[in-house]
């Protein structure tokens, strides 16, 4: 097996892919990023860990609530409207409300109740905790299973 070149590197991450339309627009949350990076460390943090969880990004409603596009295809997120509707909208768990509780805590730091934590699991916990961490910048708090 012969190793790859850096020209053949860079000429496959220029081709397309031959399977997909050539005029799909970038997935939503690859638009997010773009947007976010110019944003204050708390939206950052917040967009993150939205975007690791990424179940609730993948739910209509929770897109309809929080994130605006604009004509040219940019996003946003308007965390004032999401925080003020999302706990009335149906279908919402006790794990859901207890993680986007904390994630809109993140993006507009306050006092907060760490209540229902038990129901967030194992998978929402950490990128809970990870946010905390770099909201108190730091990058050396190793977040994940024990061995």
């Amino acid at each position: 097996m012969t190793p790859i070149t850096e020209a053949a590197e860079e000429d496959m991450e220029t081709k397309s892919d031959p399977t997909e339309p050539p005029d799909t627009p970038p997935l939503l949350t690859d638009r997010l990023r773009v947007w976010v990076r110019d944003q204050p460390p708390c939206e950052r943090i917040a967009v993150a860990a939205l975007v690791e969880e990424d179940e609730l990004l993948a739910r209509e409603w929770v897109r309809g609530l929080l994130v605006t596009e604009r004509d040219d295809g940019a996003v946003s997120c308007d965390w004032l409207g999401f925080e003020a509707r999302y706990p009335r909208a149906p279908g919402l768990t006790s794990s859901d409300k207890a993680f986007l509780a904390l994630i809109v805590a993140v993006r507009f730091p306050r006092n907060i109740t760490f209540w229902n934590l038990e129901s967030l699991g194992d998978r929402r916990l950490a990128i809970v905790l990870r946010a905390m961490a770099k909201l108190a910048g730091s990058d050396a708090i190793a977040v994940g299973t024990r061995v």
